[in-house]
């Protein structure tokens, strides 16, 4: 099976081609290698996949309309797992326009290779953000989401349309999966616990919004691969030949930001300077995913307890920046 990630230089996205190439799949990835966060880190995920000689990498934007064309055409995938996006709910208050280019436009060409290119089933990347001003929790994905509270959210939910209206008009099997704040080694530098790391280790304060009162359901990289390819496994023809429908992959288990930071402290043996702040524009105070579809339709089980997860990332963090 020839498989198409992109945003493969990522941190949900390396993890995956890791999982995908050990299971003999020819994987082509593409990355724009953009600087959102420190290059060097997406370079060294690379160095350890193109070793496997199964796995190709392309630098390539997902805007740049030409070559996702091209490379639709030559290349005749059999699945797309599209990760590739611009991140981060804040930086999307200051530079608006890379989430329409990269997140909208980006989709767009995706969508419409696919289309032209006949492939059998789509995954895509949504995001917890969707659910915005939502109170009911946990979010299920039958909620309504049309109070995003950042223009992050808004492209996210704006995906889940393109990749509706494409289903029906197309026929294409598509699934969305919404990250509920997924964690853990090689991890995204912008990050809460992974910039705690980094402050904790130059002994700089680190910024606790809205005083610590925050609930996140932090979910291990580990269990968010497991989902993929779980999906991935039931194929096409169970999910619903020209079908769209969106999946929550989440740990189901909200955690207290104050909590979060003593069990890295504790990790990283070493105790945080908080600064206390109020809550950022675009933050929501809880996010717990409702996973009862996940795990009746293709058997997601989270397993990895924060606690554990940390301590991973920890070991992890210490080994690659030699602390």
């Amino acid at each position: 099976m020839k498989i198409l990630v992109t945003g493969a230089a990522g941190f949900i996205g390396f993890h995956l081609v890791q999982a995908l190439v050990k299971r003999t799949c020819t994987v082509v990835g593409i990355d724009n290698l953009n600087d959102y966060y420190d290059v060097t880190l997406k370079q060294a995920r690379l160095a350890e996949l193109t070793s496997h000689k199964n796995f190709d990498f392309r630098t390539i934007d997902l805007a740049d309309r030409a070559a996702m064309a091209s490379l639709f055409e030559k290349e005749k995938f059999d699945r797309v797992i599209h990760l590739g996006a611009q991140a981060g709910v804040r930086y999307s208050i200051d530079n608006p326009f890379a989430y329409i280019d990269s997140n909208l436009v980006g989709t767009m060409t995706v969508l419409e290779g696919c289309r032209h290119s006949n492939v059998k089933h789509v995954l895509y990347a949504s995001s917890s953000s969707v659910y915005g001003a939502n109170t009911k929790i946990p979010f299920s994905v039958s909620d309504r989401v049309d109070h995003p509270v950042s223009l992050y959210a808004a492209t996210k939910k704006s995906n889940e349309l393109m990749s509706e209206t494409y289903a029906r008009l197309y026929g294409l099997t598509l699934t969305g999966l919404r990250f509920f704040t997924v964690y853990g080694p090689w991890g995204r530098p912008d990050m809460a616990y992974f910039k705690f790391a980094q402050s904790i280790v130059a002994g700089k304060s680190i910024p606790v919004y809205n005083n610590g009162d925050m609930k996140r359901d932090f979910t291990y990289i580990d269990d968010i691969v497991s989902g993929i390819l779980r999906i991935l496994d039931v194929g096409p023809e169970k999910l619903g030949l020209g079908l769209h429908k969106v999946y929550n992959l989440g740990n189901n288990k909200p955690e207290y930001l104050m909590d979060m930071i003593s069990m890295l402290e504790r990790h990283m043996g070493q105790e945080a300077s908080k600064d206390f702040l109020p809550m950022q524009p675009g933050d929501v105070y809880s996010t717990y995913a409702d996973i009862d579809d996940s795990v009746r339709d293709f058997g997601y089980a989270p397993n990895i307890p924060l606690d554990e997860g940390l301590r991973r990332f920890v070991d992890w963090f210490k080994k690659f920046y030699k602390i």
